[in-house]
């Protein structure tokens, strides 16, 4: 057989399991939570830090797109 093939069919035997669990949960993923620690991350890298752990979450807040402080939302008597 030809080397490259038998390998990918090792490599495919290995992780048959995960492979299928992808089709068993309808394809879900946490690539999009992982994108959001992605933008936190790079976020908290370029503040190069902070003292406060109250304004690293609201910054981190306002980068993932979660909180919006000078956005208004209607009370009981502007409805």
């Amino acid at each position: 057989p030809i080397p490259e093939i038998a390998r990918l069919g090792r490599t495919l035997r290995r992780w048959k399991a995960a492979i299928l669990a992808y089709f068993d949960t309808a394809g879900a993923s946490n690539g999009p939570t992982e994108a959001v620690n992605g933008v936190i991350e790079t976020m908290r890298r370029v503040a190069r830090g902070f003292r406060n752990f109250d304004n690293y979450r609201l910054r981190a807040l306002l980068a993932a797109g979660g909180h919006r402080p000078w956005r208004r939302t209607a009370t009981h008597t502007q409805l």
